[in-house]
């Protein structure tokens, strides 16, 4: 049970991950790149600010969840 812990907490790492990388990335073309490059209003850069704070949100719930998992397989591993 220990290694398919192991490999749902390695896999819930690699997401935590991809999600901020992904939404960082998304955040940054849409804000300085592709927004002014069509010629966006202002007021979308805050809508582009909330979908990259929804993220990172999204993010830190899942990191509280991974943490979670590790704490219990430390405690399996030791008791």
């Amino acid at each position: 049970m220990s290694a398919d812990l192991d490999k749902a907490i390695a896999a819930k790492g690699r997401h935590i991950s991809l999600v901020i990388a992904g939404t960082m990335l998304a955040w940054m073309a849409l804000t300085l790149i592709i927004g002014p490059a069509i010629g966006l209003p202002g007021r979308y850069a805050l809508l582009f600010d909330f979908a990259a704070l929804a993220g990172m949100i999204y993010a830190g719930v899942n990191i509280m969840q991974l943490w979670r998992m590790r704490q219990a397989s430390k405690n399996d591993n030791q008791g």
